[in-house]
């Protein structure tokens, strides 16, 4: 971590800011959220592929992470997140939870990773495979751009980066007994066609959390830092005031 030169008079406007990427995602998940987000932020993107448990993922992520940050996380990364809230509440000073669950695995959510998990490791076509995978995740109305750079992400992360990722959200604790100990200004945010983290996912999260605020956004899929980056830019700036 490079210290900044300023003084806490030049930089009090400016946040640090940790984003979590999701399952089988690296930072270009982020990346255009963080580019339409300008000098709002000081962004810092958490590494979700070394670990094989989501806390095994949260404590890698505060160990560099600055001493105090807001804290936003999309899908898995907002399982990390809540598992940030579980194991260092008192470094995180805003929470922003996006198309993500609170709930632990079914047995039939369990069984169908399991599927894909082999699937993934027998294919030599992985970007076919993620093509196919992609249409579930984001909106109709994403660009060719958007499914493009989420292809040329699967395929850098890797099956078996994707597998690990995937074991650990199988074996994820219940989060939702987290809910109710958040104390931070919190967004709890779900593209309005999200097939993998319905609606009901994040009403739930709302729901646990005092005076979270919430915002449903129109056309978009799972994975909105992507598909609707200057929308989620505009809401995160807002959530950090």
């Amino acid at each position: 971590m490079i210290a900044s030169a300023t003084t806490s008079d030049d930089q009090h406007h400016m946040h640090d800011l940790v984003l979590i990427p999701g399952l089988g995602s690296d930072s270009a998940v982020w990346q255009r959220t963080i580019d339409a987000l300008g000098e709002a932020a000081r962004t810092y993107v958490g590494d979700t592929l070394s670990d094989g448990t989501l806390a095994a993922m949260a404590a890698r992520i505060v160990d560099s992470a600055p001493p105090r940050f807001a804290l936003a996380g999309v899908s898995m990364g907002g399982m990390v997140a809540l598992e940030i809230m579980r194991s260092a509440p008192e470094r995180v000073a805003r929470l922003a939870l996006l198309d993500t669950s609170a709930r632990p695995d079914t047995p039939d959510q369990s069984r169908r990773r399991r599927e894909i998990n082999s699937a993934i490791l027998s294919t030599d076509d992985l970007a076919s495979f993620a093509a196919g995978a992609i249409n579930f995740m984001i909106d109709v109305t994403a660009t060719e751009d958007v499914r493009r750079a989420l292809i040329e992400m699967a395929v850098r992360v890797g099956a078996s980066a994707y597998v690990r990722q995937n074991e650990a959200m199988i074996a994820r604790t219940d989060l939702r007994p987290v809910l109710p100990t958040v104390r931070v200004p919190t967004l709890v945010t779900v593209g309005a066609n999200d097939t993998m983290t319905p609606l009901p996912c994040s009403e739930e999260i709302r729901e646990g959390i005092a005076q979270a605020a919430f915002h449903v956004i129109p056309d978009c899929g799972h994975l909105p830092p992507i598909e609707k980056p200057a929308v989620v830019a505009q809401l995160l700036r807002e959530w950090l005031g």
